[in-house]
């Protein structure tokens, strides 16, 4: 029986295969007319053996559809000869897109085609469009936009594509809402993300259009907004858009915060070869942040420490990580400095960059061809890329090289948008602004900042043109010029007007960490005028001057983030030193900030502020254009300009400026309030010193207030208002009780 069984298995073994598996003599191509014999061939991929079963037919028929050229294929063995007959896609002569008016928006949608012109017409590639499209569409905004195709025969198996686009209106955000355990207030959040809500007036941005990419970017910022502020579980649920008829969307960010964590343990894992005490400066940096919230900022910088020991004691091959362990509320920290594989770089490739010149993006290179391959170092090129703000994503793909010794780094960069319009206006007690501005972050693919603007109140006309390159020929310098009027009319109050117009040029770069210098020369001509109203001393003044100075700036930044600080420092120097002037008036001014946390909510800030000007050429006098007026965020409770000396009824400033100030953010006030945030402040400051007057008093008296700040978000935009109390003052100086200012963009 089991011998019986076994012929059976054979026998149908070998029918099958004398079936299914047949030689053939030779391949006969019909129907191709564009395509030759040989091209079909090679699309198939027919092995030289000739001998076909039916699962190799089916994989040849594959392959031949796959290749797009072809609307029917067949494939069968007649007559011992394998007969493959085609009916070719036609070839499309040209491609129209129908229904878009703004030529740029028409440009990018040919450029995302998989379908141009000469190419093979493909049903699913048309329906691939048609979706790459809508998406773009989408992207900018036009949610409900229609797309047909069709296509006209123009004969000889050729034809024209058409994609007929019905736009339909922008879907418009015409309410953003944060829901759930959020901890903070609406007005806070709403600063953090990029999407605005829509008003008629805002005809510029394009921000106020419903779009998932700005979407998701905003729920990267929420989460690192809390996770920075200790929230280390936070969960940003998926947002949705309600639609609320008429064109109009709800953005809806549902926030889980959870529990607020703080820094406990840290430590330090090395390969057993390495010297801990290189390491040994860490220590410092883990106690200055045990106890503290939770903050990925403080992870950073304490990764940016242990890459610069690694780099600094040149180990090529090392890696760091970092690993988080919970207790209760607490998180254990551990950096995992390990070895890397060893390898070098035989060449970096970059994809993707149709603007950006490849220099610009090879100046950010931190390793290069030749150099070991050091991950740190790959990781922060990486980073670096990122940081320029010119692409919307950036990967790196390390591959095999020839050499089992080296490898290959592919780097493909997706090219963004990067300019900018603005325009914004603001009312307040002080007058109203209008600003309107231009700026370009990678002009001419150079990677060069262009900026342009023009700012105008009651008493200024300011006109500025400036350009950046922030690396210069990779030498991580940055290179600046600018070119800038600025006309200040102060007739009715202070009996002068002045019209400043100069350029300037300068260099800076991180002189040590978060230490910045700054260096430049300007040079300006500065006309004056008088009226009826000036002192014969100030009319003395009237005329043109050329002045040329050397202007360095020392910042200092020490905070823990730049957006709604917490903790930290920073300190600003700056001085304008005369080279060639009339009056050699040399300028000097100081500000410094700190922060801290107080009872886990209150944000106490203190600020010092100094600013002196003078002439170094005896008998010469500081021209009244150059001479000091407080900022009128530095002494609330009083008029603007209107403190400290006079010459007969107009104020004129001062040879010297200082002040004091201290203020806490008090979330305790009426917390229920969402788009309402109170302050509590106290001013102290002084304006003294008249050099052109010995006649004159020079007013040196501390001034001082104090009161309570309140910033309250409205449909028009943001609205501050102060309400001061005056400690101190000067005889001559105005108060000031009552401060608003209304702000808001187009």
């Amino acid at each position: 029986m089991i011998k019986v069984f076994f012929q059976f298995i054979i026998f149908t073994l070998f029918f099958t295969f004398s079936v299914f598996s047949k030689n053939y003599e030779k391949i006969i191509v019909k129907g191709n007319d564009r395509i030759s014999d040989e091209t079909i061939l090679v699309f198939s991929e027919i092995t030289d053996d000739r001998n076909l079963n039916e699962n190799l037919i089916n994989d040849i028929l594959k392959k031949l559809y796959k290749s797009g050229f072809f609307k029917d294929v067949n494939v069968k063995l007649e007559n011992n000869n394998l007969i493959i007959n085609v009916i070719e896609n036609p070839i499309i002569q040209t491609v129209f897109i129908k229904g878009i008016k703004r030529k740029k928006t028409e440009e990018s949608l040919y450029e995302i085609l998989s379908l141009k012109d000469r190419s093979s017409y493909n049903l699913s590639l048309v329906n691939k469009d048609e979706n790459a499209i809508l998406n773009y569409l989408k992207e900018m905004g036009y949610y409900f936009s229609k797309i047909t195709s069709s296509y006209q025969d123009l004969g000889d198996n050729k034809i024209d594509l058409l994609y007929e686009v019905e736009l339909g209106a922008k879907a418009k955000i015409s309410k953003i809402s944060f829901i759930g355990d959020k901890k903070f207030k609406n007005s806070i959040l709403r600063n953090v993300i990029v999407s605005e809500e829509y008003r008629f007036w805002k005809f510029i941005s394009g921000k106020k259009y419903l779009n998932e990419n700005l979407i998701n970017y905003d729920k990267r910022l929420l989460n690192n907004f809390f996770k920075n502020r200790g929230f280390f579980n936070v969960k940003i649920g998926s947002s949705f858009a309600n639609y609320l008829g008429n064109d109009n969307f709800e953005i809806i960010y549902n926030i889980s915060s959870g529990e607020k964590f703080y820094f406990n343990l840290f430590n330090v894992n090395l390969p057993i070869d390495y010297e801990q005490s290189n390491f040994d400066q860490l220590k410092k940096t883990f106690d200055k942040f045990k106890g503290e919230a939770y903050s990925l900022n403080a992870i950073d910088k304490i990764l940016k420490e242990i890459d610069k020991i690694v780099l600094n004691e040149q180990f090529e091959f090392l890696k760091s990580t970092v690993k988080e362990e919970i207790e209760d509320n607490l998180i254990n920290l551990t950096f995992e400095i390990g070895e890397s594989e060893k390898f070098y770089v035989e060449k970096i490739n970059i994809y993707g960059n149709n603007i950006t010149r490849e220099d610009v993006i090879r100046n950010n290179f931190l390793i290069d061809e030749g150099d070991a391959f050091n991950e740190l170092l790959q990781t922060k090129t990486i980073n670096r890329l990122k940081s320029l703000n010119f692409f919307s994503k950036v990967d790196s793909e390390i591959i095999n090289s020839t050499d089992q010794n080296k490898k290959i780094i592919n780097i493909t960069v997706e090219e963004k948008p990067t300019g900018e319009i603005m325009a914004g206006a603001g009312v307040g007690t002080n007058g109203g602004t209008i600003a309107f501005g231009v700026s370009e972050n990678n002009f001419l693919g150079r990677g060069i900042e262009f900026s342009s603007d023009i700012t105008i109140s009651e008493e200024t006309l300011k006109g500025l043109i400036a350009l950046n390159n922030p690396n210069y020929k990779g030498s991580n310098r940055s290179l600046n010029t600018s070119i800038e009027s600025t006309t200040t009319d102060r007739l009715t109050d202070f009996g002068y007007k002045s019209n400043k117009t100069g350029f300037s040029v300068g260099s800076g770069f991180e002189f040590y960490d978060d230490l910045y210098w700054n260096t430049g020369i300007s040079l300006y001509n500065d006309k004056l005028e008088t009226n009826s109203s000036a002192s014969a001393t100030m009319k003395k003044q009237e005329g043109s001057y050329v002045d040329s100075f050397f202007n360095q700036t020392f910042s200092y930044d020490k905070r823990n983030q730049r957006y709604k600080t917490t903790d930290g420092f920073i300190s600003r120097f700056t001085q304008n030193i005369p080279l060639i002037s009339d009056t050699y008036t040399l300028t000097n001014s100081l500000d410094y900030k700190t922060y801290n946390q107080w009872f886990g909510e209150n944000i106490v800030s203190l600020g010092f502020y100094m600013k002196t000007t003078k002439s170094l050429k005896d008998g010469e006098d500081v021209k009244l254009s150059e001479r000091l007026y407080l900022p009128a965020s530095k002494l609330r409770g009083f008029e603007s300009g209107k403190v400290g000396p006079k010459d007969g009824s107009s104020f004129i400033g001062g040879n010297y400026t200082s002040s004091v100030n201290i203020a806490t953010t008090l979330p305790q006030i009426l917390p229920s309030l969402q788009n309402t945030n109170f302050s509590l402040f106290f001013d102290a400051a002084n304006i003294w010193g008249v050099d052109y007057s010995s006649s004159l008093a020079d007013e040196s008296k501390i001034r001082s207030s104090i009161g309570i700040a309140v910033d309250f978000y409205t449909p028009v935009g943001p609205l501050n208002f102060s309400f001061s109390e005056v400690i101190t003052k000067g005889p001559n100086d105005t108060t000031e009780a009552f401060r608003f200012n209304l702000g808001t963009t187009f």
